[in-house]
């Protein structure tokens, strides 16, 4: 059973959704991808009895790109050796970003405005008081008033989202063109031939007057 279908604006002024082809350079796809548009909404209303599914994507807004330098570090923590640290093992070494760090170009997008369209699902994870009509309100709520779980953002946390109400309107129907390869989404800890590991999903996205169409994720 789902939901009604929810139409929600998501803009900020910076953006980055960094395509898997590029190793080390961050590169932008031209548009918010699905899985990221879901994060952003599910920073309003994240709960293990439902789960989000985007249905389109519409542009509200030229397509401007931003080139720019930034610093990140070459190395990360290794999580085993945070969790025996903290569960009382080996001291961790020190850390130093300013010692391991490495300029990348980045190719970013600037102010980016879309409207997104979606709905969700209940889960196996749904108890007896859940309930669809539930969530609608109170994602509808959330909504209207800013609530958030947590900040959202626009690829990277660095660059924030603004969510609000969308009214269907400022649609760019001139634009219409074939964006290749899309992630759809991550499916983590995938389970494949008895081994746990993130699964990938990509589509053929396109930009049909303004909009484009996300196909249902078939495992």
């Amino acid at each position: 059973m789902h939901s009604r279908d929810f139409h929600v604006r998501i803009h900020g002024s910076l953006a980055c959704f960094s395509r898997p082809e590029f190793s080390t350079e961050r590169v932008s796809y031209d548009l918010i991808t699905p899985s990221a548009a879901r994060g952003v909404i599910e920073a309003v209303l994240w709960k293990p009895a439902i789960r989000w599914q985007i249905l389109s994507v519409a542009l509200l807004r030229t397509v401007r790109w931003l080139p720019f330098r930034r610093n990140e570090v070459n190395s990360r923590v290794s999580t085993r050796n945070a969790l025996s640290a903290s569960n009382g093992g080996p001291a961790m070494p020190d850390f130093y970003a300013d010692e391991d760090r490495a300029q990348r170009n980045t190719l970013a997008l600037r102010d980016v405005d879309y409207g997104v369209v979606a709905r969700f699902t209940m889960t196996a994870k749904a108890g007896s008081g859940d309930n669809v009509r539930k969530f609608e309100e109170m994602f509808e709520r959330r909504l209207e008033r800013g609530q958030q779980h947590f900040q959202p953002y626009l690829g990277c946390r660095e660059f924030p989202a603004s969510v609000e109400p969308w009214d269907g309107s400022g649609i760019l129907e001139d634009e219409s063109r074939d964006l290749g390869w899309m992630l759809h989404d991550i499916d983590f800890g995938a389970i494949h031939a008895g081994t746990i590991a993130n699964e990938a999903y990509f589509f053929p996205a396109a930009l049909r007057h303004g909009v484009v169409t996300v196909p249902e994720r078939r495992a």
